[in-house]
């Protein structure tokens, strides 16, 4: 089957207002930069979006945040977008913090076909009990807190452990980007680009990815394929341009040393640091 659409604006046409997306990306690394500015384009509000971060404030899902297109997060690490704190602390956003490894497991576990899981993190802390501020009013009151959950111990090989529950997350899109993909969906990530984009593939009911690359069917070394065909219903290929349009969250520089006997130059030397995609 070629999933292929014509172009990014196609392919999100149909997302409704009040739409769960998860969506791929480790800061500003191998985020779904064009359907995010194509879901800008096309108006969709009230969108709760599950992502580990919400990009930056001119970048990535920042760019919707910044247009209050976004009602709800549920993310792991919400520094470096001062317009995501403004919104939370001034009650126009709710926020549901997630430990990292915790959102991963909620966003595999969806995409598994498996409602909720045991784990350790979060025992003995607000993450179990109960009480972390989701959303304030205007006036800095907490006015929805997240609910206490269940918990169970379990013999291990230490001994009796107390483990929560956590409840496994599917979305009604899945957003990604992927280095290589083919015309029947099945995608390649390439290195830390990789990061959330498999999950965010899984967990969505309709996902759509758009690909640096776009080969032929039977191009892709079958053992090389990170996310199969299966999960993703529809392609938009990128142009070289869209491609290469990739940002650097954050940019160091630092002196080369000075020449020396040798008499090799000596220049300031920018070394970049980073999470481009």
């Amino acid at each position: 089957m070629d999933k292929v659409v014509s172009s990014a604006a196609e392919a999100v046409a149909d997302i409704p207002d009040g739409a769960r997306l998860a969506v791929g990306g480790f800061g500003l690394s191998g985020i779904p930069a064009v359907l995010i500015d194509a879901i800008l384009e096309a108006g969709t509000t009230d969108l709760e979006a599950v992502s580990n971060n919400c990009g930056v404030d001119e970048w990535g899902l920042g760019r919707l945040l910044f247009a209050k297109r976004i009602r709800r997060m549920i993310s792991s690490y919400v520094g470096e977008n001062k317009e995501f704190a403004r919104q939370y602390l001034s009650g126009e956003l709710e926020v549901e913090l997630t430990p990292q490894g915790t959102l991963a497991e909620r966003l595999r576990a969806g995409g598994s076909g498996i409602p909720a899981f045991y784990t350790a993190t979060g025992v003995g802390t607000q993450v179990a009990e109960g009480g972390l501020p989701w959303k304030y009013d205007s006036e800095g009151n907490v006015v929805v807190a997240s609910p206490p959950k269940e918990t169970k111990v379990f013999s291990t090989a230490e001994g009796d452990k107390e483990y929560v529950l956590e409840e496994a997350i599917v979305a009604d899109f899945g957003l990604v980007r992927a280095w290589k993909g083919d015309r029947h969906g099945n995608l390649v990530y390439r290195q830390s680009a990789r990061n959330f984009n498999p999950l965010a593939a899984m967990a969505g009911r309709i996902t759509i990815a758009e690909v640096e690359h776009l080969v032929e069917p039977g191009e892709l070394d079958p053992d090389l394929v990170h996310t199969p065909g299966v999960y993703v219903q529809r392609v938009v290929a990128l142009t070289p341009e869209q491609a290469a349009d990739k940002k650097i969250e954050k940019v160091t520089t630092r002196p080369r040393p000075a020449a020396g006997p040798s008499g090799d130059a000596t220049v300031d030397d920018a070394a970049t640091h980073g999470l481009g995609g």
